[in-house]
């Protein structure tokens, strides 16, 4: 999981989807590994993001207006994940926190775009993620993609969305 604090209220649902025993989501936070203290010093968070990044398959970016602006900064924990995650080319979907089922721009930090990096852009909800994290993320490096891509609506119907 990568987002901008901003957004931390969109990860706690996340969490709660997750503990539902009635909604068919889940993930392992990598964040839950190498914790930090709010005291550490920036130098000492910035290793231990990279040290639980090195256990990560996947990224789900909560994409916001926050996070594109935080992700593209250079001086954020956010952009230092965004950087990490593209050195290790790992495969990152952007859950629009504005709902929208297509590539937004706007909610994609800036380093993504100017790397022309793959990202698959979804909506923010359950069914849609977990969709992502089980069809892209397994193709990801073979596929040759470049830039952002997003599912067309049948996806989304076939889903019951």
């Amino acid at each position: 999981m990568a987002f901008a604090s901003e957004d931390i209220h969109c990860y706690r649902l996340m969490e709660a989807w997750r503990d539902n025993d009635r909604i068919d989501f889940d993930f392992f936070d990598a964040h839950d590994l190498y914790i930090s203290r709010d005291t550490s010093a920036p130098e000492t968070i910035k290793r231990n993001l990279r040290e639980r990044m090195k256990n990560a398959k996947q990224i789900v970016l909560l994409g916001s207006a926050a996070g594109r602006r935080k992700g593209g900064d250079g001086r954020s924990f956010l952009a230092h994940e965004i950087k990490v995650a593209i050195e290790f080319d790992l495969p990152i979907v952007v859950a629009n926190l504005n709902q929208k089922r297509t590539i937004e721009r706007l909610l994609i930090p800036q380093p993504l775009v100017d790397e022309d990096y793959y990202t698959l852009s979804v909506s923010f909800q359950p069914a849609i993620i977990k969709f992502a994290l089980d069809k892209y993320v397994p193709v990801y490096k073979s596929s040759g993609n470049r830039g952002p891509h997003y599912y067309e609506p049948h996806i989304y119907t076939s889903l019951g969305l």
